[in-house]
């Protein structure tokens, strides 16, 4: 018998969607900034112009001409429900491509939620669920961790955690403790993982907390996680996934376990021109969003995606020539 290497590109993005609403009413939740009657006027046609960006950026995040192809696993942000995710995959350009979908259905105020996406050829969901955080007191609940498990194209275990951790809205320090709730829950589900057998683990989305803060801190020392999106940067300018008063910072990442580091090919920005436009008080370029303050603009999102590639390979035996 002989044994040949075989080699297989995966791609995987994180995105945070800016708000992606659809335009009616869920009961109980604070929706109703998007709304028709609401002071940004979100309507049918602002919906579904937000719904065809977000597929044209995550089509655009697998490259340019002939080496062009859609990515294998996509992490989204800011996704209010399965109305909004079953439009973008099955009635947006993003239509063919056969993506499948899980998200989480959490107690968020707001009613954001988070969601991983896949192409069925390159990965197998075998389960998920939802890691619920309970909020410290005088808190509301912030989105559910999403916790996937699957095999991938090479026959590998690939173990998703997809988060978004509670905003600074009330100062850094003030809220800092709820995100440390979130990555400790992570860091259970780690331990979980690795007490249970072998594996590749993926923490994706955003953390609401740059590399050098204690969360993250937390993941990759504690953990034994590495932050691959750390120095990642794009190539039309980017210096991060965000862009606040000037200055570009990163609070979206990426971070894996040891055992992806030795198949990875690069992690970078996506900062496609498109998604750009010029920072008329800062200078440079910043994302081009959806709305600055209560302005429309056509844009698609304040953050940027992270694009990260790995070479797989997985060993076939066939037999000796005669």
């Amino acid at each position: 018998m002989l044994s040949l290497l075989l080699a297989s590109l995966f791609t995987l993005v994180e995105l945070n969607c800016e708000n992606l609403f659809d335009y009616s009413h869920d009961e109980g939740k604070n929706d109703h900034e998007y709304l028709p009657a609401s002071v940004r006027k979100w309507d049918r046609q602002r919906y579904w112009r937000k719904i065809d960006n977000i597929a044209q950026e995550l089509i655009s995040c697998g490259g340019e001409g002939s080496n062009w192809t859609l990515p294998d696993m996509v992490v989204l942000t800011e996704v209010e429900n399965d109305s909004v995710m079953h439009d973008l995959l099955h009635r947006s350009p993003l239509r063919n491509a056969g993506y499948e979908y899980v998200m989480t259905a959490s107690d968020d105020e707001r009613g954001i939620d988070v969601a991983l996406v896949w192409s069925p050829f390159s990965f197998r969901m075998l389960r998920h669920w939802p890691l619920r955080v309970e909020p410290p007191p005088g808190r509301h609940a912030t989105r559910d961790i999403l916790y996937a498990c699957g095999i991938t194209g090479n026959a590998d275990t690939l173990h998703v955690l997809v988060v978004h951790a509670p905003s600074r809205v009330d100062g850094e320090r003030a809220t800092r403790p709820y995100r440390m709730r979130v990555a400790q829950r992570i860091g259970q589900a780690i331990d979980s993982i690795r007490l249970a057998g072998t594996g590749h683990i993926i923490v994706a989305g955003d953390f609401n907390d740059y590399a050098t803060d204690s969360a993250l801190t937390y993941l990759c020392q504690k953990m034994r996680l590495t932050n691959i999106s750390s120095q990642s940067k794009g190539h039309q300018g980017a210096r991060g996934t965000y862009k606040h008063q000037g200055r570009w910072r990163s609070i979206d990442h990426i971070l894996v376990s040891d055992s992806l580091l030795p198949m990875l090919i690069d992690c970078r920005i996506h900062d496609a021109a498109f998604l750009l436009e010029e920072d008329e008080k800062y200078g440079g370029v910043q994302p081009r969003r959806t709305y600055v303050g209560r302005r429309y603009q056509r844009g698609y999102s304040d953050h940027l995606p992270i694009v990260a590639r790995w070479q797989w390979t997985r060993e076939k035996s066939t037999k000796n020539p005669q």
